[in-house]
């Protein structure tokens, strides 16, 4: 096992190289309030899923099969950062219980491309109507102009070089904005 050096001296990022703060300057305000934000804005969905035997994979899934209709399962892969043996297991379930179709590509028949079916469309959409009232009432008292922030915020919290195509069309759109009030 390795040792760890809990000094305060910074440290250096391997990714980009950047120093990081000592132990004195770490974010725990925000590090935690980050933490139970998404542990409750997932939780509301997480329980509604638990009926239907589906955990956050499931969810996920769902939610950019739904988005990005006719996804083919190489750029879901990419989204979801999971190994082909850990979306194999929830898109089966997910094929084998009718809330998504598979379809192969108009040009390439070896492509496998994603559709949520009427139930899946149905089940996103409770789920997303959870999320979204609870992202409601935490705008509620909040001026367009600091939702505006937190939307900066959130953008600036995903790494940029991220060649994604779903992150590539939020950023590259003028509708994110937009998208982010659906």
């Amino acid at each position: 096992m390795a040792d760890i050096n809990f000094s305060n001296s910074p440290h250096t990022d391997s990714r980009t190289g950047e120093g990081r703060p000592a132990n004195a300057d770490l974010r725990w305000d925000i590090i935690e309030l980050l933490f139970f934000a998404y542990r409750d804005f997932v939780g509301d969905a997480d329980h509604e899923l638990e009926a239907f035997g589906f955990g956050r994979a499931h969810h996920r899934v769902l939610h950019f099969v739904h988005r990005y209709p006719g996804l083919k399962v190489a750029d879901l892969l990419d989204v979801l950062r999971i190994t082909k043996q850990s979306l194999g297991r929830v898109l089966k379930q997910l094929l084998d219980e009718g809330y998504i179709v598979q379809k192969a590509g108009n040009n390439d028949r070896r492509q496998r491309l994603l559709f949520a079916t009427a139930k899946g469309e149905a089940l996103v959409a409770k789920l997303a109507g959870l999320q979204t009232d609870r992202l409601n009432r935490a705008l509620r008292d909040i001026a367009p102009s600091g939702q505006d922030a937190v939307r900066q915020f959130l953008r600036a919290m995903i790494d940029r070089d991220d060649p994604d195509k779903v992150l590539q069309t939020i950023f590259g759109t003028g509708n994110a904005s937009a998208k982010a009030k659906e």
